[in-house]
């Protein structure tokens, strides 16, 4: 499928740069996968809409501040000149983390990766905070090694010194309340790099309605990572390799699952970050002949969901708006039609729907 498959217009001003002041204030798109047929609705309205036997599924993983500025402090184990050191205490660097690799190690995207070598350390804060770049990957990525320089933890340094990892689309600097409005209210497990945003429009009183309305709720834990937002560079989407996302499916959710699943009951995905951990571990119990729906363990998704994918776990989605030409937009394709959904999409334009992390949501059934 071409890449050009995937575009849609969009005017800049439809692209949320901040959040409604109330989290169910969001507007909603209900689509009829099966007919394209869609009619403009309110997120309050949601439990509403629901038949109350649906088993609906959040990604619980919390956000963290991953994006950190630092200046240059050298190439470690060299003695620079005085004027190669005022060029490092002056060249500033932002560094975006991106995945965990162990307690002190994280792989991330850092500017101007060009100045970067292995061996090169940057330092946060006013010192107490130090990082070295200990190798080089694909996609202009680095393995990072940090160090705490006083009696707090390196966690405890990155909660203190980043900033919340608002998408480029969100022209501003973060703000303090994005540490709250750029959290899910039900985000427990931290290690994501961005936020699960379809589940952003659910407040406490949205969700004891859900629970009132008979349905059942139940969460996983995907770490948003490049894998979701990273951009398709080749042609076509058979061209495109995921990067990797870590996942975590409880085996009181793997077995809500197959319950709903043997009771014929609808299994509602909150967010395609949601999606990608129940397809892919479906298609890994499928793998290896499992009785289960899906595996209750951790793994990494790879999985890449394009238009013609056999879905064998979701009935439903909920889900914002996506950027064209993404893997995001090709997932919701895969499920909705690509037909179906560009002409939703080009409905929301029209009718003046918010974009993005920050905007409006759509219902697919």
């Amino acid at each position: 499928m071409r890449l050009d498959e995937l575009e849609y217009h969009l005017p800049l001003d439809r692209i949320a740069q901040k959040p409604l002041e109330r989290r169910e204030a969001s507007r909603l798109l209900a689509m009829d996968r099966s007919t394209g047929v869609f009619t403009d609705r309110l997120f309050a309205e949601f439990p509403g809409l629901l038949r109350g036997n649906e088993l609906i599924i959040l990604n619980n993983a919390r956000v963290i501040p991953a994006r950190l500025f630092g200046h240059r402090a050298g190439i470690h184990a060299q003695a620079p000149s005085r004027a190669t050191r005022l060029e490092h205490l002056r060249g500033k660097i932002e560094v975006f983390l991106t995945r965990q690799l162990d307690a002190d190690s994280w792989e991330a995207l850092v500017r101007p990766g060009r100045k970067m070598p292995v061996g090169e350390r940057v330092l946060f804060g006013d010192g107490e905070l130090e990082c070295e770049v200990t190798a080089r990957g694909e996609l202009g990525l680095r393995t990072l090694r940090f160090v705490s320089h006083d009696q707090r933890s390196i966690g405890e340094h990155l909660e203190r010194l980043g900033h919340m990892p608002l998408p480029p689309y969100i022209d501003r600097a973060d703000e303090t309340s994005d540490r709250e409005r750029y959290q899910t209210v039900f985000a427990k497990r931290p290690g994501a790099i961005a936020a699960p945003t379809a589940g952003l429009h659910f407040s406490p009183e949205i969700l004891a309605q859900i629970r009132a309305r008979g349905a059942e709720i139940c969460e996983l834990t995907l770490d948003v990572g490049l894998g979701t937002f990273q951009p398709i560079h080749s042609e076509t989407l058979e061209g495109h390799s995921m990067h990797p996302e870590s996942y975590e499916i409880p085996a009181q959710t793997a077995d809500r699952i197959q319950a709903a699943r043997t009771a014929g009951r609808p299994i509602l995905a909150v967010g395609t970050t949601v999606v990608r951990a129940l397809e892919d571990s479906a298609r890994r119990a499928a793998e290896t002949n499992s009785a289960n729906v899906v595996l209750a363990d951790k793994a990494e998704a790879r999985l890449f969901i394009t238009p013609g994918y056999l879905f064998r776990v979701v009935d439903g989605l909920l889900t914002n708006f996506h950027l064209p030409r993404s893997t995001l937009l090709a997932l919701v394709c895969a499920f909705a039609g690509r037909e179906h959904t560009l002409a939703a999409y080009r409905h929301a334009v029209e009718a003046g729907y918010r974009f993005y992390s920050y905007g409006d949501c759509m219902l697919i059934r």
